[in-house]
């Protein structure tokens, strides 16, 4: 027995598990000549303790964005973004429709680099409502644009239409100076006050609003101090309490949407108080598209362990603090400047893009919005077809599946598998996720629970949804859901998701190169009840 088996046995005992798992996990693997006989399949065991919920997310925690990027948005000379923009996108397409309403219903953010140089047409914006023009000379590569109130119409028309919870990123920067690469200055909010209260003439229902994009720490393009955040933020506040006085419930105030810096958002959230409602951050934690090994990366444990670190501190610089919001992602891509063709938008980044939505639970993340629903390398659906590619089917299966009690789970094993674990959505039970990152190994889990009740009635059956793609090509968009390609029909409906049935009693096999969701509807757990 290698060193390593024999410390994950001892711990084990440690747990205090039942003496019959130790002896199965730590004695079950037939060893000849040093050699551990069928490499080909190991065995492993998941374990969840029952007795409490560690974490817990929203009921639509599964979000996208829509940006604002116009088609002349290039990056490593690669055109990725085509007709995505809120102010260009076909809204009538049957597809998207249909892509959104799935969720029913989908947070969907409204915002990106250029929310900070975005005008709204109001009635008194006494200036021509012109759209963003390249130009390499400013800031962020483009001039400032105009969203005109009638694609204001057009957007919540199809919001509505779709079931759609909207999150609207507003301008930050309005009435500031650049000076020394910081933005100085209290916020002009005159035509973010105008564009809020047409909005809330129209009864169009928002259901948060963000202000600015990646301008907290050391910023993307400039930065704001945490000081004068809290003072903008602050008169948000008042306007949207003035804006929607009579209306319940109000609008989230969501800010500051940038990538995390430990101590300016521990200064941000200490002297917000209760004006925040959600703190939001930003992750690109595979580095820039344009890097040839974002798969390697994808594919190392140890590599995707490296982002627990800001989930945790976030968490507590929200429990220490006297304020009650919550944390979100506010946007992630995992690879920055729009990704990379045939990895973002391949069915490898399911692996990265499921694991970060199973360890940002664990770490009371309420919400997860995905950078983007359409546009760059790195969208649920393809830029041109809108095909869902394969991750529109993870986060849709995660959507259905995952409910919002987080549990503590943990996998004894290959590293290669990690393992999540919810109470099951909308029905009794748990869910658990698994993802092999191994390319040859197939692994069979068997589940230990610690603090379960006797079920009711045993059930005949676990249902099991193996994602995998054709011939274990990792950047192939097309993905298998229990061996049949999902696809969109000729009328542009999404698939059906439907479950293999398996004996309960039997161990979930992961395959190599695979993701697992399996529902085990018997359990029943302190946690969940």
């Amino acid at each position: 027995m290698s060193a390593e088996f024999a410390e994950m046995c001892s711990q084990i005992r440690l747990l205090g598990w039942y003496s019959w798992i130790y002896y199965l996990v730590c004695f079950s693997f037939i060893v000849v000549n040093g050699e551990r006989i069928g490499d080909a399949t190991e065995k492993g065991f998941v374990f969840i303790h029952g007795k409490s919920f560690i974490g817990k997310i929203d009921d639509d925690f599964v979000c996208a964005t829509m940006d604002w990027w116009p088609p002349q948005k290039c990056d490593y000379g690669r055109c990725s973004w085509g007709l995505t923009s809120l102010l260009n996108l076909d809204l009538n397409n049957k597809i998207l429709l249909n892509a959104v309403k799935a969720f029913s219903p989908l947070k969907i953010r409204l915002g990106g680099t250029l929310q900070d140089k975005v005008t709204y047409g109001t009635e008194d914006y006494h200036h021509p409502c012109t759209s963003f023009v390249w130009n390499t000379s400013e800031m962020f590569g483009f001039t400032k644009g105009c969203l005109p109130l009638h694609r204001w119409d057009e957007l919540n028309s199809f919001f509505k239409k779709a079931g759609a919870k909207i999150i609207f990123g507003l301008n930050a920067l309005a009435g500031k100076s650049i000076k020394s690469g910081y933005a100085v200055g209290p916020w002009d909010h005159s035509n973010a006050e105008s564009f809020i209260r047409y909005t809330v003439k129209k009864n169009y229902t928002i259901h948060g609003w963000e202000l600015g994009n990646e301008l907290c720490g050391n910023g993307i393009g400039t930065s704001v101090s945490a000081n004068q955040y809290v003072s903008d933020v602050a008169s948000l506040r008042f306007i949207i309490q003035n804006a929607y006085r009579g209306i319940e419930p109000k609008p989230l105030l969501i800010s500051p949407g940038g990538f995390f810096d430990a101590t300016w958002f521990k200064e941000f959230v200490t002297k917000a108080g209760k004006s925040v409602d959600v703190v939001t951050h930003h992750i690109y934690n595979l580095g820039p598209g344009v890097d040839e090994h974002i798969t390697e990366k994808i594919l190392d444990p140890s590599y995707l362990d490296v982002e627990a670190s800001t989930f945790n501190s976030l968490k507590n610089i929200l429990r220490s603090s006297a304020t009650s919001a919550t944390a979100w992602v506010g946007e992630a891509g995992g690879a920055y400047n729009s990704g990379h063709h045939l990895v973002s938008d391949a069915f490898v980044y399911s692996f990265w893009y499921l694991d970060q939505l199973g360890m940002s639970a664990t770490y009371d993340t309420r919400t997860y919005c995905r950078q983007t629903l359409i546009g760059g390398n790195y969208g649920l659906l393809n830029t041109s077809t809108f095909i869902p590619n394969p991750d529109y089917y993870s986060a849709l299966l995660w959507h259905r599946l995952m409910g919002q009690r987080v549990l503590s789970t943990s996998f004894y094993g290959t590293k290669k598998i990690r393992t999540y674990a919810h109470c099951a959505k909308k029905s009794q039970g748990i869910t658990i996720l698994l993802l092999n990152l191994g390319n040859s190994t197939t692994v069979e889990a068997k589940v230990a629970l610690r603090f379960a009740k006797e079920p009711y009635g045993r059930v005949k059956f676990r249902e099991e949804y193996h994602l995998t793609t054709q011939s274990q090509n990792l950047h192939s968009q097309v993905m298998l859901l229990n061996g049949n390609i999902l696809s969109v029909n000729k009328d542009g409906d999404i698939p059906p998701l439907k479950p293999l049935y398996v004996d309960p009693s039997k161990p979930i096999v992961v395959g190599p190169f695979s993701v697992v969701f399996a529902h085990i509807p018997d359990i029943i757990l302190p946690a969940c009840t």
